[in-house]
C-alpha cells in the first residue's frame, strides 16, 4: 500500500507532466502560430516578442526569447511568492523557464499561412495552455499573476480587463508594423481570453437560490463541498399559498454542477434559480493558493 509521501511524490510528478506539456504548448503556439502570422499575443510574451521584432527590424539584432521574457517576469514572481502562494509560483517559475527555453531551441513549424486561421487556433492551443497550468496550480506567468492576484485578494474576474490593457500593445505594434496584424491580434487576444473564461472557473462566481422544502440539507450539502455559508429566508409561494423557504448562497461557478446535482438528489422538487456575479464584497471564502 501506498504510504502518503509516496502519493504526494506521484502528485508532483503528474503536476510537473502536465505543466511540461503546457509549456511545450505555450511554445509550440508560438514557433507555430505567432511567429509564421505575424502577430503578438498580449501580455509579457506579447512584449517579449514585440522588442523581438523592434530589435531584428531596425537593429538587426535577433535577442533570443529567454533574456527578454524571463526578466520581464521578475516583479509578477515577486507578487505571486509574497501575496498568492510560493508552490504557485514556483511551479508557475518552472513553466515560464522551460516555455522560454522551448521557444528558443524549436523551429519555426508553418501549420497554415491564413492569418485569420492563425488567430484562432493559435489562441485556443495557448488558451489549452493556460487553462492546464492553471488547473495544475500554476500559471503561465505575466498578467496571469496580476490577473490572479486581483481575482483572490480583490475579488474581480480581471481577465477582460487584461485584455484591454493588452489591446494597448497591439495598438503600439499596428504602429511599427502594420494594422492589418495588429487587429488579428486583438482577435487572437480575445478568442484566448473567452477561452480562459469558459474553461477556467475558479476564479468567477456564482449566486444560488434555492427554494426547498429541504433548507438544512441543502445548507449542509453547499457548506460540506464549497466552505461556503448560507442565508435562508422564509416566504410565500403566490401559487399555492404556502409558506417556503428558500437558501441564498455565493459559491464558485466550478462548485455550481455538482451543488445542483446533489440538492436534486435530496429535493427533486426544488427551484434553483443561478446567476452569474461580478462582484463580492464581505466574508468570501476563497480556496488557498499554495
Amino acid at each position: 500500500m501506498l504510504d502518503s509521501n509516496d502519493n504526494s511524490i506521484k502528485k508532483i510528478i503528474l503536476r510537473l507532466i502536465l505543466l511540461s506539456f503546457a509549456a511545450f504548448l505555450i511554445a509550440f503556439n508560438i514557433k507555430a502560430f505567432l511567429n509564421n502570422g505575424g502577430l503578438v499575443p498580449g501580455g509579457f510574451s506579447g512584449v517579449t516578442i514585440l522588442l523581438q521584432r523592434i530589435f531584428d527590424t531596425y537593429m538587426g539584432v535577433q535577442v533570443p526569447y529567454t533574456v527578454l521574457y524571463i526578466p520581464l517576469n521578475l516583479f509578477s514572481f515577486y507578487l505571486g511568492f509574497r501575496y498568492i502562494g510560493k508552490k504557485f509560483t514556483l511551479y508557475s517559475l518552472y513553466v515560464i523557464v522551460l516555455s522560454s527555453i522551448l521557444t528558443d531551441m524549436l523551429p519555426n513549424i508553418p501549420v497554415t499561412y491564413d492569418v485569420l486561421l492563425i488567430a484562432l487556433f493559435g489562441a485556443i492551443v495557448n488558451g489549452i495552455a493556460m487553462t492546464i497550468c492553471l488547473q495544475a496550480g500554476a500559471c503561465s506567468g505575466g498578467t496571469d499573476f496580476i490577473s490572479i492576484y486581483a481575482s483572490e485578494k480583490r475579488g474581480v474576474d480581471a481577465w477582460n480587463y487584461i485584455f484591454m490593457a493588452n489591446v494597448v500593445i497591439l495598438v503600439i505594434a499596428g504602429i511599427l508594423f502594420g494594422f492589418d496584424k495588429a487587429l488579428y491580434s486583438i482577435v487572437y487576444q480575445f478568442t484566448q481570453t473567452q477561452l480562459l473564461n469558459t474553461l477556467n472557473k475558479r476564479y468567477q462566481k456564482h449566486t444560488l437560490w434555492i427554494i426547498t422544502s429541504k433548507p438544512d440539507e441543502v445548507y449542509q450539502i453547499i457548506h460540506d463541498m464549497t466552505n461556503h455559508g448560507a442565508t435562508l429566508f422564509k416566504g410565500t409561494g403566490f401559487y399555492r399559498q404556502q409558506e417556503t423557504e428558500m437558501v441564498y448562497s455565493v459559491v464558485g461557478s466550478d462548485d455550481v454542477a455538482k451543488i445542483l446535482k446533489a440538492v436534486t438528489d435530496i429535493d427533486e422538487h426544488a427551484f434553483v434559480n443561478v446567476q452569474k456575479t461580478d462582484l463580492v464584497s464581505g466574508n468570501f471564502y476563497r480556496r488557498p493558493t499554495e
